[in-house]
């Protein structure tokens, strides 16, 4: 069960006008379970994207990587997006660029457009064979069943070993006009910044120009989905994209605007909720932990040493414990990379409990507090550096015995 995140209610998530969705059950892992996604979109939309770091990055995001580009050296624009589940078409060669383009060529037949127009997805095991068969068999029935109120039957075509749908909705007011939004996600293992094995797609209908929707996607996933970790592993098929579909009253074409400032505030408000659903998720976790360090001398710094603590195997055992083993987050703060850290000058606090101060235990410090804090199932570790302005916080969960059964029995 997701740590204080309740199940989206689908008639919660609002249609977003220029966008259809259908699904399809092709059984490419398991039978009779949802594993094809088609989001039709306008012909007014505009797409940008974000995806792994990861040197091995799977065919379909070369595929995306590609059919973008053909888009900005003047190619027609994307009009549709296709996910499948069950496979991640990763470490496959030729044959499964082969497979990605394929899937492409079948759905742009079948929506009258050119292959270059469709972005391809996949998510699942590594190292084996898409069966692209069925995946392109699936799609006339994905088709047959798109309408702009599929958002839940969406969030559940995405899922892995996620154990419930991840999506959410708003409705804002950026300088007079009204603004519908709505996203998902998908992810609960193999997670880490830059991005992680997570699928995101966030769909608004205002008109926003190329290159500021490029922009904007970079800053809502530098905010939301690259400050997240579960297992510290970049998966190959990370991806987030951002849709306008263009058919709203807003329209943005530059930066410099009240209007884009408000857009992407609440763009990023609402990634981050998605985000934050993958690490409530996470395999196996029992708690929510937030990990943010202050008082840093630059960004970079403050990072390192937020992940540092978040990746840390020996601090995320012992939240799950409940032990209030608190030297190891000193531990992980030390190793973190930032050379000249003066550690006389930090202090660290779990939620209000002070535990640490300049460096040493602090006096008054007493276990049975850190023994309330980690009894809860939502928890903030603070560090204050003492060093300068700057500040970071990034998500993580605590590392459970079913993380590892779960990850054990992942191809079974």
């Amino acid at each position: 069960m997701a740590v204080n995140s309740p199940l989206p209610v689908a008639a919660d998530l609002k249609p977003v006008n220029g966008i259809e969705i259908g699904f399809a059950e092709a059984g490419i892992k398991k039978p009779n379970r949802k594993d094809i996604l088609v989001m039709k979109l306008a012909d007014t939309a505009t797409v940008a994207g974000v995806f792994t770091t990861n040197r091995f990055c799977a065919a379909p995001v070369q595929v995306c990587k590609a059919n973008l580009a053909a888009v900005a050296a003047g190619g027609a624009p994307i009009r549709a997006l296709v996910v499948n589940t069950g496979n991640a078409n990763a470490g496959t060669g030729e044959t499964g660029l082969a497979s990605a383009n394929a899937t492409c060529a079948a759905l742009a037949r079948l929506l009258a457009c050119e292959p270059h127009q469709i972005l391809p997805f996949s998510t699942g095991v590594i190292l084996e064979p898409l069966p692209v068969d069925k995946v392109i068999g699936a799609l006339p029935a994905a088709i047959g069943k798109l309408k702009a109120d599929n958002w839940f039957n969406a969030a559940e075509a995405i899922m892995t070993t996620d154990t419930q749908p991840k999506a959410a909705s708003r409705t804002v007011d950026i300088c007079g006009h009204s603004v519908t939004m709505t996203g998902i996600s998908k992810g609960a293992g193999m997670i880490r910044p830059n991005m992680a094995t997570m699928l995101g797609y966030l769909a608004i209908d205002a008109k926003v120009s190329q290159d500021v929707l490029n922009e904007l996607v970079k800053h809502a996933a530098d905010h939301s989905f690259n400050c997240i970790t579960i297992d510290g592993d970049t998966s190959t098929n990370d991806s987030f994209m951002l849709i306008a579909t263009g058919t709203g009253s807003l329209a943005i074409a530059n930066t410099d605007s009240t209007e884009y400032a408000e857009l992407k505030t609440a763009v990023t408000e609402l990634a981050r909720s998605l985000a934050q659903m993958i690490i409530r998720d996470g395999e196996g976790a029992t708690k929510f932990i937030t990990v943010t360090v202050e008082e840093g001398g630059n960004m970079e710094e403050c990072r390192k040493i937020a992940y540092s603590i978040a990746h840390s195997p020996l601090v995320k055992t012992a939240f799950f414990a409940s032990d209030p083993n608190l030297g190891r987050i000193l531990c992980a703060i030390g190793y973190a990379g930032v050379d000249d850290l003066d550690v006389t000058k930090l202090d660290l606090y779990l939620d209000d409990v002070l535990v640490a101060k300049s460096g040493g235990r602090n006096p008054a410090y007493q276990e049975a507090d850190g023994q309330r804090v980690m009894q809860k199932s939502e928890i903030t570790v603070r560090v204050r550096l003492g060093r300068g302005a700057h500040s970071a916080t990034v998500w993580t969960c605590d590392l459970s015995h079913e993380y590892v059964t779960i990850n054990a029995d992942y191809r079974s």
